[in-house]
């Protein structure tokens, strides 16, 4: 079985240095806000080229503790509204709502399936404070309109980059476009951590002086509490594994983007549109190649029958969500479309040649 992403395999090719990174934690005696989290800290803010990064337990709290700080400064309000893309992973919904914000939803680029300018113009309005562009799938927005369109209206840029670790355009990373960044470093991403992990990106130096708060109870000194802050830091075992990782990003991206060039230039069958992209290489990092067919279901259990494991971003989108019934009598046919016919091959930098050569057969002979 070709897996979709074989994180052991990924993982064991640094286990020796992860393990002596592991053992250097132990052996401190410092677990929790130490020299690990300060030193990944300070090399994923230079490889993001941006003045702060704060570690936080995940990729949701990362978002979550923007929007919560900058209601504390009194950028925000309870409803507010910030646009979000309707495609977009729950997670990025949830942090609006955990606010008391209220999500606008706005269709994607039915190419890309990113945001752009036309998209979020065609759902702004007076409520509209900040906007959530998401880099789905490891491409980032377009981000230099979408910077114009908020300086024009006066407008918050939280960037979601939980999924898009290293892409750039126009040589600015993803991260380093907004008044702050949310990444996540779950262990199936680009840049994966083992186990739960996250961080804000920001140039924004009174923000990251809140943030780093916020993530520590609301403490900037011991037994201090200045803000109603919540437990969501970075720990020092995840940051030390990060900062190994960090090394081999660049070299992996790389490696994703040449696998992700032979499906491009490789699957030919009419059955099945690939993806589109734009703003050159550098601008999408192929966190997932997501495919798109009428035909999923059969498609799916063709490569199945290979031994080809897929999988889907993302079976329901968020306003058809349970969590979100007050939405679920929205209409968002270019939403609703992808979500119906996407489906993830597998992505992953230590795919050997004869595998993909069999990723790529096997779709090629794919008949509905």
């Amino acid at each position: 079985m070709i897996e979709f992403l074989n994180l052991k395999k990924i993982n064991s090719r640094l286990s020796s240095e992860i393990e002596v990174a592991c053992k250097r934690v132990i052996e401190s005696g410092w677990y929790i806000l130490g020299e690990e989290l300060k030193n990944f800290e300070k090399d994923f803010a230079a490889y993001c080229n941006v003045k702060h990064v704060i570690g936080v337990a995940n990729g949701l709290d990362a978002l979550n503790l923007v929007l919560k700080a900058w209601k504390l400064q009194g950028k925000l309000k309870d409803g507010d509204g910030v646009i979000v893309p309707a495609n977009t992973y729950i997670a990025s919904v949830l942090a609006i709502s955990e606010n008391n914000l209220i999500p606008i939803f706005c269709e994607p680029d039915p190419y890309t399936f990113n945001i752009n300018v036309t998209s979020i113009e065609s759902v702004y309005d007076t409520r509209v404070k900040a906007i959530l562009p998401v880099h789905l799938y490891g491409q980032i927005c377009e981000m230099a309109e979408i910077v114009k369109f908020a300086e024009k209206n006066n407008l918050l840029i939280l960037e979601d980059a939980a999924q898009s670790h290293g892409s750039s355009l126009n040589g600015i990373k993803a991260g380093a476009w907004g008044h702050a960044a949310g990444f996540s470093f779950y262990p199936g991403k680009n840049l994966g951590a083992m186990g739960d992990a996250g961080a804000i990106a920001t140039n924004d130096d009174e923000l990251a002086d809140a943030l780093m708060a916020l993530r520590n109870y609301g403490s900037k000194e011991k037994y201090k509490n200045i803000y109603v802050g919540v437990n969501s830091r970075l720990d020092e075992i995840q940051a030390a594994i990060l900062s190994v990782k960090l090394k081999y990003l660049d070299e992996d991206t790389k490696r994703r983007r040449e696998i992700a060039n032979r499906y491009l230039d490789e699957i030919t069958n009419s059955f099945v549109t690939l993806p589109s992209i734009k703003g050159g290489e550098n601008a999408h990092v192929w966190h997932l190649f997501v495919i798109k067919t009428k035909h999923r279901s059969l498609l799916q259990q063709h490569l199945q029958t290979n031994g080809i494991s897929t999988l889907i971003h993302y079976p329901l989108p968020p306003h058809k969500q349970e969590a979100y019934a007050e939405y679920n009598t929205f209409k968002f046919p270019v939403t609703e479309e992808i979500h119906e016919q996407v489906l993830s091959i597998p992505m992953d930098p230590t795919l050997e040649k004869q595998q993909i050569d069999k990723v790529i057969t096997a779709i090629n002979e794919f008949k509905p």
